[in-house]
């Protein structure tokens, strides 16, 4: 072996290993990972039946992380929706209250699209920001669930075909954990391997470059929108079939978790950074947590506890943030030497 082979393999390891730190400092999904490991000893050592219990375990990861995926779709462009949880139940009614299971589902669907085209119209068009928005759509959603449903339940027309779909079909897999796995399947290539989904990272990192070079940015955001209204109203179709009935106060604790899962997972709320599997590790980590408290007799107020803070860790932990952070103490102890030193 000569001389310069051993240099030669030197400079591949060292670039074997830059490649690697860049990729690993691209990924977003670490806080995800970590708090998913964390909650999994916890859980593990202090109520580990939450294992045994696959088809619960994985009911409550499936419609946290189904309205988490369809969310994602918006905050990767650096837009909110809101109005998940009300189209949720909005869409149950719609769907129990047709004659029809299939009727109804199609009808719960379309409205789904629909308040996702409505949605992105005020952002779009009318430029008012979606925050104010769509909370003004969550508002206005529940009122119309309500009215739909005179403010009671409203039971399927088929309970059968709903205790039929309640019925695991391999496993612990039941058709809401199916339908869970394909939505995260076809996202995930949507937004890594179609152009229209890659182009959500550019409208969200840099809208005015996208503007720039040609992206239609105004129909990436209708898309967007509607993506997030459709799964949302999809999550509520599948909660009135299990439940064989429709509450028009459903989803008033999915906003929050569905919420925490995708920045747990790494989505940047301003956009540009993230991705489905970052989504998909928050939920099993907020799902996991969420049935190991509902075990230990923890009351559905204290759990938004939990994941409130979880949630707040997750945003201040944000490198972006921890940076701007550092940067914003540094400055106040410059400007307060200078200050001391003038006197």
């Amino acid at each position: 072996m000569t001389d310069t082979q051993p240099m030669r393999l030197g400079k591949e390891t060292v670039g074997v290993v830059n490649k690697l730190k860049i990729g690993i400092a691209r990924r977003t999904e670490g806080r995800g990972v970590a708090l998913l490991i964390i909650v999994i000893i916890l859980v593990a050592i202090m109520e580990p039946t939450t294992f045994t219990a696959y088809s619960v375990t994985l009911g409550r990861i499936a419609l946290i992380g189904l309205v988490a995926l369809g969310l994602t779709a918006v905050i990767l462009m650096g837009e909110l929706d809101l109005s998940v949880a009300s189209t949720l139940a909005v869409a149950g009614v719609i769907m129990a209250s047709a004659p029809n299971i299939w009727l109804g589902t199609l009808a719960a669907l379309v409205a789904g699209i629909l308040i996702g085209t409505i949605n992105a119209f005020f952002v779009v068009y009318v430029g008012i920001n979606s925050f104010i928005a769509t909370l003004g759509m969550l508002f206005a959603l529940r009122g119309l669930a309500f009215v739909l449903s005179d403010a009671k339940p409203v039971r399927i027309a088929d309970i059968e075909a709903g205790i039929a779909f309640g019925t695991a079909l391999l496993g612990p897999i039941t058709p809401r954990v199916l339908i869970f796995i394909v939505t995260f399947i076809a996202l995930q290539i949507f937004l890594s391997k179609v152009r229209a989904g890659r182009e959500f990272y550019a409208v969200g990192g840099n809208r005015q470059a996208a503007f720039d070079a040609g992206i239609p940015v105004r129909r990436r955001i209708f898309t967007g929108f509607m993506i997030s209204g459709f799964v949302a109203a999809l999550a509520g179709v599948i909660n009135t079939l299990e439940r064989t009935a429709a509450d028009p106060t459903a989803g008033s604790s999915v906003l929050l978790a569905s919420f925490a899962a995708a920045i747990i997972g790494g989505v940047v709320l301003t956009g540009g950074r993230g991705s489905i599997l970052g989504t998909l590790i928050g939920a099993f980590s907020l799902g996991i947590l969420q049935v190991a408290l509902t075990f230990s007799g923890v009351q559905v107020d204290i759990q938004d506890i939990f994941i409130g803070s979880i949630l707040l860790i997750a945003v201040i932990s944000d490198p972006t943030q921890l940076r701007v952070a550092v940067t914003s103490i540094r400055f106040w102890f410059q400007r307060r030497e200078k200050s001391q030193a003038q006197t």
